[in-house]
């Protein structure tokens, strides 16, 4: 018996010894094996003073003829990947692929005897914002461009999104989702496990602006466990599921496998494989966007996407539509003032607008604008004539009522005290209301009972009942709007309403889309993420033209805008 017992461990610990070899010691693979090379990188001026170690991995099939597939991975080298790479390559299961494996930075100590080094991770993983995805695209992969594989191969990466995915674990998990969701062009494909998506560094709000955002062009394979952390920053294996149902409602393409394990990669390490086998499935097929919620459905016409109106300006403002459905546009900058056509032809209406800003038609057909030069509101006829209607303030956005009484926003005096005035169709003008830190665009409820003012300097839009005689009462803190985590502010600037009473606000996110009782029910990014205003135009007003920094775009929508300087129109209650 005791023999027995003897053979019996001696076998165990073969086995235990056997199975802790290295694949290639056990048998040598089936397929050839790529090559893995260590740098360090210490360049950055995205995040300056910091060093860090990265490796690359590049496959035998590597033909630097043709760009290469990407995969990049926080923290370094997981899940056994360069081994799962010569496989699934060889197997035609993902295309040849270049890995580059990335740890986070560190600032090293002046002393390192009397001093830790700054550990950069969760600053640099579980941020929000574009910071570093910009360090990837602008500074560490064109430093991978530079090296040379075996062979003296140089190395070329694609530049198309499609053939690029990022992965990582915990809050590296986050970071390669925060790097596609900002850069969709760069990286579509996500591996996630265990992701931090809580309230370490503001990732706890993804959940709710995956719901409200169009979608974006992102494959995503979650991976978490029951047994996850609960810490003071969240519950990561709650958080995890917010994040598959909010996709999945949504519409983007999502896949998941929920275990039992804890905050480890065992789980991760061991479905790797089938992750990128699913990741990469009917490569090179583009990754596609989803339709998004209801509320962006009720909006967003399928195929529909902006397009260019024009472009080359200093600084684009003021939408405003006539009658016909015609936009006029200004050139702050350029001082001058452009007109779009129901052609969609660009021309030039006013050759010297006198830094006009902010703008709107009345009743009268008549174009009233923000004379920044003058610090006038003026009106211009056909002909471009101009008549004095206020002065004595430096208007910054205006809208003008059906009866030809006019609103205008007056950020430019004493800080923290913004005025609003009221001028009224005689041009008797009172200043209606203060305190905002920089009241900005405006605009009219359909019905024109609520006059709403957006705060660019803060998260806010107010709402004021409208007065029998033009001054405002009942002034609150009404539409909460998102800010992005690279802000202090939404920047909030110029309002418009649809004839279903959405509110819609250009910010620092892009077009927030408010329902009537003040909530963000959709976000719609423009194209180059700028965004000043917008007006409704088009011959049904059912075309968002946006004014974004250089360039102004058009979008056709499947609602028509609400002009205030028609009669009024009621539309129907809100759900609460």
């Amino acid at each position: 018996m005791q023999r027995f017992r003897l053979w019996l461990v001696i076998l165990a610990i073969a086995i235990n010894a056997l199975t802790a070899l290295p694949a290639a010691a056990q048998e040598p693979p089936a397929w050839p094996k790529g090559e893995v090379t260590k740098y360090t990188f210490d360049q950055s001026k995205i995040f300056p003073g910091t060093v860090r170690d990265y490796w690359v991995y590049v496959p035998k099939q590597y033909d630097p003829a043709k760009p290469a597939c990407l995969y990049v991975n926080q923290d370094g080298v997981q899940y056994k990947a360069p081994d799962v790479f010569d496989e699934l390559i060889h197997k035609k299961e993902m295309p040849v692929t270049i890995g580059v494996f990335v740890m986070h930075g560190r600032v090293k100590a002046a002393d390192a005897g009397a001093a830790l080094d700054r550990f950069n991770r969760s600053y640099e993983y579980d941020g929000l914002g574009d910071n570093y995805v910009r360090f990837l695209l602008e500074e560490l992969l064109p430093e991978v461009e530079k090296k040379t594989a075996e062979g003296g191969r140089p190395i070329r990466l694609s530049k198309d999104g499609n053939d690029r995915a990022i992965g990582g674990a915990s809050s590296g998990a986050i970071c390669a989702f925060t790097a596609a969701w900002e850069r969709p062009d760069a990286f579509r494909r996500v591996f996630s496990s265990i992701g931090t998506y809580v309230g370490l560094r503001g990732g706890n709000v993804y959940p709710t602006l995956i719901r409200k955002y169009e979608p974006k062009p992102i494959r995503i394979f979650l991976q978490d466990g029951s047994n996850d952390l609960n810490i003071y920053g969240g519950d990561w294996w709650m958080a995890n599921q917010e994040m598959q149902r909010a996709l999945v409602f949504a519409g983007y393409e999502v896949k998941h496998e929920w275990g039992e394990g804890g905050h480890n990669g065992e789980h991760a390490t061991r479905l790797f494989p089938d992750a990128m086998r699913w990741l990469w499935k009917d490569w090179p097929q583009p990754t596609r966007a989803g339709l998004g919620s209801p509320q962006l459905q009720q909006i967003l016409i399928p195929g529909e996407d902006w397009k260019l109106v024009a472009e080359g300006y200093k600084f684009t403002e003021g939408p405003a539509v006539n009658a016909k459905g015609e936009v006029f546009y200004n050139d702050v900058g350029g001082s001058k003032t452009f007109k779009v056509d129901l052609k969609g032809v660009v021309s030039e209406f006013l050759a010297d607008s006198k830094r006009g800003d902010g703008q709107a038609f009345g009743p009268d057909g008549r174009l009233y604008a923000n004379a920044g030069a003058l610090q006038q509101v003026v009106a211009y006829d056909w002909e471009g004539k101009a008549t004095m209607i206020a002065d004595g303030f430096r208007g910054n956005d205006l809208v003008v009522r059906h009866d030809g009484g006019m609103y205008v926003t007056d950020p430019f005096g004493t800080a923290g005290n913004s005025k609003v005035w009221f001028v009224s169709p005689r041009g008797d003008k009172k200043v209606v209301d203060e305190g905002l830190k920089f009241a900005n665009g405006l605009c009219l409820s359909p019905d024109q009972s609520l006059l709403y003012v957006a705060d660019s300097r803060s998260h806010w839009v107010y709402s004021y009942q409208v007065q029998a005689d033009g001054s405002l009462a009942h002034k609150q803190r009404y539409y909460h709007l998102h800010v992005p985590d690279t802000a202090d502010d939404s920047g909030a600037d110029g309002l418009r309403v649809d004839r279903d009473g959405r509110l819609y606000v250009a910010t620092r996110l892009g077009l927030q889309i408010c329902d009537q009782a003040g909530r963000v029910n959709c976000i719609v990014p423009t194209p180059n993420g700028k965004l000043s205003n917008l007006t409704f135009g088009g011959e049904n007003f059912d075309t968002i033209y946006a004014t974004c920094g250089d360039k102004v775009y058009s979008r056709r929508v499947k609602v028509r805008g609400a002009n205030n300087y028609e009669p009024p129109l009621k539309p129907a209650a809100p759900r609460l």
